[in-house]
């Protein structure tokens, strides 16, 4: 993981994001989401390069709110 101030940015926003996932789908018993929050907590330490994180996160994102 590199210092790169965009990464660390990039790395905490989808962290928050996976967070409030994973609350949301412990209050509710969610299984998916849950999974999702913790993929998404997780997976900026093992990324190298931004357009991957950025395009792995969104990604997650999308696949929160997908029906």
């Amino acid at each position: 993981m590199t210092l790169d101030p965009t990464m660390i940015f990039c790395g905490i926003f989808f962290g928050l994001a996976g967070y409030g996932s994973w609350r949301y789908g412990r209050q509710q018993q969610s299984g998916r989401h849950m999974i999702l929050g913790v993929a998404l907590m997780g997976y900026s330490y093992f990324i190298p390069h931004l357009w991957m994180n950025l395009t792995i996160g969104g990604l997650l994102i999308v696949l929160l709110f997908w029906p």
